[in-house]
Order: C-alpha cells, then structure tokens, then sequence
C-alpha cells in the first residue's frame, strides 16, 4: 500500500504535508511579502496622503 502511494506521487507530484503547516501556508498566500511590492504600496500610501491634503472640498459643499 505505500509503496503505491509512492508511485502516485512520484507520479503526479504530490506531497504530504501536516495539517497546520498547510494552514499556515494558505495564510501566507493571502499576505504580501514581496518587499518591493510593499514599498511600492508604502510610496502610493504616502502619496495619497499628500493629495488629501491638497483637496479643496469646501466648493463641493457650498454647491449642495
């Protein structure tokens, strides 16, 4: 019996992993981790601020 669970993997690339280390994994898959990635939404982050900043909302108020 294991040796054909072998053949199967070794044939369909498959692995046997516990339970709570794939959990981890898919809860890494939902996590950025890529650092230029996060410097990139780190920069946009720091944009957006310095244009809220530079909004003008009192004309839209006024025109209600």
């Amino acid at each position: 019996m294991a040796e054909d669970i072998k053949k199967i993997d070794k044939k369909f690339g498959m692995v046997s992993i516990p339970l709570n280390e794939y959990e981890e994994l898919r809860a890494q898959g939902r996590m950025i981790t890529d650092p230029d990635l996060i410097n990139v939404i780190d920069k946009i982050d720091e944009l957006l601020r310095v244009l809220k900043k530079r909004v003008n909302r009192s004309s839209i108020y006024k025109a209600r």
